[in-house]
């Protein structure tokens, strides 16, 4: 078995490796934008867009006298993978099941807009399609393949090619495995390297533990277990929603691009960052604690797309609650969710656990002693009554002894447990991790 696993550290170039680095990102963000056209332009004339016919087309621009600089401050495969990702983008734009996806989670129609090419047409820029890099966004990336020929790590440094040299990184843990490609990234005005490793596994992993759980997410409990734990939410952008708001009024004073607007916008992005690092650190500290943990993790499959869907309605057709619904969805997306379960399934493959996922539908109405289900069992928000027989319990942990219980019928059935299973095992041997 396989296992690819990728290692993020914060680098730390000095001022002459800063500005080699510099030039090889923009240099890639400069060549995906001049791809974009040439592929729009493909889109226009009904030609076939792949990863070849669009790298084949680098050459052209490099030969180009107005992209001299190409051929000094870019790095040929860095720039050859941005293509392939290019490619990549429009195909997940041609694949059908993509647009689907779309279609359901639909919100209120926005002004069309068009980009005109250099023939005078207009082409309507549609959802999913790549769009324009631009440097003011303060994100920016090279990767490179072939990890042995053009790099190295040497302790907590790594050897770059283009005369970069060997850069300090914070290795903060082991990098295990065969390291296949390096990322650099640019984000807020850092830099960080991402190791992309495989490692192979003699045979599949036992977990450790043989205890099953279930989970029930919430707003004002980020998680409630089958046990009778409580794990609060971190709540990130609220805390910082005051001091955002002041930043972007401030923004909206200034001039657009000027070098006030871009310090202003500089400090908006490092403050997003600071909110994203907060969830993303506190999300994967409880992930990689219940996944250590348990060896069977039951979660409802909630669309949280369909849930975080605004409610302001049409021109025609207002809206209800407009303003409750919009904190509500604050919240949830504050939360994250969908990354939390991400965490857990990719956590639980590496570990040889399951993640369960289970239909949400009657779980918080059902009573988990005898069966019942009906509204009325949830009296309020928080506490949970069966009118049949008479238990009484906080309304999140009932809802997460159902959900492990829809979990353990799951896995019951003969013949192929969950689709999220990692492993290609019989539900008979499945149970005996759980037993």
């Amino acid at each position: 078995m396989k296992i690819n696993k990728a290692y993020k550290f914060r680098l730390e170039p000095n001022a002459e490796q800063e500005i080699v680095l510099n030039n090889l990102v923009g240099s890639a963000r400069f060549v995906w934008n001049q791809m974009l056209v040439i592929s729009f332009e493909m889109f226009a004339k009904d030609e076939f867009i792949n990863a070849t016919n669009l790298v084949n087309k680098i050459m052209d621009l490099k030969s180009n006298p107005d992209f001299e600089f190409l051929k000094s401050s870019s790095n040929a495969v860095s720039l050859q993978q941005k293509v392939r990702d290019l490619a990549s983008a429009w195909s997940r734009f041609f694949n059908p099941k993509v647009h689907a996806r779309l279609k359901e989670n639909k919100k209120k129609p926005r002004k069309p807009k068009f980009f005109k090419l250099a023939d005078g047409t207009e082409i309507q820029l549609r959802p999913l399609m790549p769009q324009f890099k631009r440097k003011s966004d303060g994100r920016d990336s090279i990767r490179l393949v072939q990890f042995d020929k053009y790099c190295r790590v040497k302790g907590n440094r790594v050897k770059l090619p283009n005369g970069v040299g060997l850069v300090k990184f914070r290795k903060s843990q082991d990098i295990i495995g065969t390291i296949k490609n390096v990322t650099i990234s640019k984000k807020s005005g850092r830099w960080y390297v991402s190791f992309g490793t495989e490692h192979e596994l003699t045979e599949n992993p036992r977990h450790p533990s043989k205890s099953a759980i279930g989970l029930d997410v919430g707003i004002s409990k980020l998680l409630t277990t089958s046990n009778g734990e409580y794990i609060k939410p971190k709540n990130s952008f609220k805390t910082n929603q005051l001091k955002l708001a002041k930043l972007q009024r401030g923004l909206a004073k200034k001039v657009k691009f000027s070098e006030n607007w871009k310090k202003q916008n500089r400090k908006i992005q490092k403050l997003h960052s600071h909110i994203a690092n907060i969830r993303h650190d506190y999300l994967h500290k409880i992930t990689t604690s219940i996944s250590k943990s348990h060896a069977m993790i039951a979660c409802e499959d909630l669309k949280v797309a369909n849930m975080s869907k605004s409610a302001s309605g049409t021109v025609e057709n207002k809206g209800r609650h407009v303003k409750a619904k919009s904190g509500l969805n604050k919240s949830i997306l504050d939360q994250g969710w969908g990354m939390m379960v991400n965490m857990l399934k990719y956590k639980q493959q590496w570990r040889g656990g399951l993640l369960i996922k289970v239909n949400p539908r009657y779980t918080s109405q059902t009573c988990s002693e005898c069966q019942h289900i009906a509204v009325d069992n949830r009296q309020t928000q928080s506490k949970f009554e069966c009118v049949k027989c008479r238990y009484v319990a906080n309304a999140d942990f009932n809802a997460a002894r159902n959900i492990l219980a829809a979990g353990h019928a799951v896995l019951s059935v003969e013949g192929g447990c969950s689709k999220n299973r990692p492993l290609k095992q019989k539900a008979s041997d499945l149970r005996e991790k759980v037993a």
